[in-house]
């Protein structure tokens, strides 16, 4: 961390405490408030932590007011227009665009190591056939630690550049089985000779049976959905992970613990939450009705997948995956699917509305993605999963970079007391 460039002077119960303030290289300025208990004797108070800066961090950053999103000082629709999520990932990992020879090698090795220890099917098969993916995620990444023993000690270097690559390459494997068991079809193991995105569709979508070609529209899609996904910031799961991390745990662990956290409905869910919409609102007909509850102040009914709560002006991820929703829906038709039949007449009235102009509720990344998906046949139940499967990155990502950081602490918030003070406890009998 820089030399804090002033100081901010909080007076309380008499006296005057100079706190240090850091200036970002982007954002707004950050008061250290790391003594004040010792100096003080008080603590702040900022439930959801959204005013409050838990670490320094060079990988993402966010405008949400601009509507600027970027990963190491490179614009996300930039990346996701020009790039592929491999090499973006090799940015998020290691902080520049790689060269011709660095991708190559960083794309061998993920590719290398997409096969998971074959014992672990066996933890699939202890789940109920209805379980959901999510759910067997979180089971079997965490599980992973029993059985890649030479890549648990967070303390070397090596060691945790091979779990990084492990967990990148592995993720795909282990939704695509997921998907499978659920679905009761059998697993699909790894082609090394198709690319990340390929390779995910390919293991979600072929049986034995027959030969599945992948088509190269709808793997470019998965590619900018994976991309778009990549990172975030210091979001819930992310910050989930973090936490874990704090306490030395080891990688698999972390990461499951992020995988747990995106499940919430208010975090990773929000695309599925947007195609159960869409279902709700059935077909192009009732749209009207829909749109004049959304704009009734009395009506609990919310538009999913319109606005973000970051983003104030517009989503910048939303622009470049609405193009390939676009080339999706071209491809695949939509006249055949009434959801999908819905959610273009919907976009079109959101992008013309005045009142949706105004309130900029505009169809987020979310939207784009649901949509995606399902055209490309995903239940809404693999929506999440995927989201995890591109998350994978991010989290990583932050997870090597906290451990390296010589000012890691274990994650230890406080509180605001409310409850009761010094009781003597009663004997039983007595109360």
């Amino acid at each position: 961390m820089t030399t804090p460039s002033k100081t901010a002077t909080l007076n309380y119960d008499g006296k005057s405490f100079d706190l240090p303030v850091y200036t970002p290289t982007a954002g707004p300025d950050v008061i250290d408030i790391r003594k004040l208990y010792a100096q003080a004797g008080v603590f702040t108070y900022d439930p959801g932590y959204t005013s409050t800066a838990s670490c320094d961090s060079t990988i993402t950053y966010i405008d949400g007011d601009e509507g600027i999103l970027l990963h190491r000082g490179y614009p996300i629709d930039q990346l996701a227009s020009k790039s592929h999520f491999l090499e973006v990932c090799y940015l998020l990992l290691y902080g520049e665009l790689p060269s011709s020879f660095q991708l190559e090698d960083f794309e061998t090795r993920v590719t290398r190591h997409t096969m998971i220890h074959e014992q672990m099917h066996n933890f699939f098969r202890g789940f109920r056939r209805d379980a959901h993916p999510m759910a067997t995620m979180v089971g079997v990444v965490g599980a992973m630690s029993a059985f890649y023993h030479d890549s648990l000690d967070v303390t070397d270097p090596w060691q945790r550049e091979v779990a990084s690559i492990r967990l990148i390459a592995k993720m795909p494997t282990i939704a695509a089985m997921a998907y499978k068991y659920s679905i009761g079809q059998p697993f699909v193991y790894p082609r090394n000779d198709l690319d990340y995105a390929a390779n995910f569709l390919h293991m979600c979508f072929s049986v034995p049976a027959e030969t599945y070609h992948v088509n190269p529209i709808v793997a470019r899609a998965m590619d900018r959905i994976l991309t778009l996904h990549a990172d975030h910031e210091q979001n819930a799961s992310t910050s989930t992970v973090r936490l874990a991390s704090s306490s030395g745990a080891n990688p698999f662990a972390c990461i499951a613990a992020g995988i747990a956290c995106l499940w919430g409905p208010a975090h990773g869910g929000a695309n599925q939450a947007c195609l159960e919409m869409l279902r709700e609102i059935g077909t192009v007909d009732r749209i009207p009705e829909f749109i004049a509850r959304a704009k009734d102040k009395n009506d609990p009914f919310r538009l999913m997948g319109f606005g973000h709560r970051v983003y104030k002006n517009t989503d910048p991820r939303a622009k470049v995956l609405k193009q390939s929703a676009d080339e999706v829906l071209e491809l695949l038709g939509v006249q055949d699917n009434p959801l999908l039949q819905v959610a273009k007449e919907l976009e079109h009235v959101a992008l013309n509305d005045p009142y949706f102009i105004e309130k900029k509720l505009f169809p987020n990344v979310d939207f784009y993605s649901g949509i995606i998906l399902e055209a490309i046949g995903f239940p809404t139940s693999m929506f999440t999963p995927v989201f995890a499967l591109s998350r994978t990155v991010g989290w990583v990502s932050q997870w090597k970079e906290m451990i390296a950081d010589p000012q890691m602490k274990i994650g230890r918030p406080r509180q605001l007391y409310m409850g009761e003070t010094h009781r003597d406890y009663i004997d039983i009998e007595n109360r």
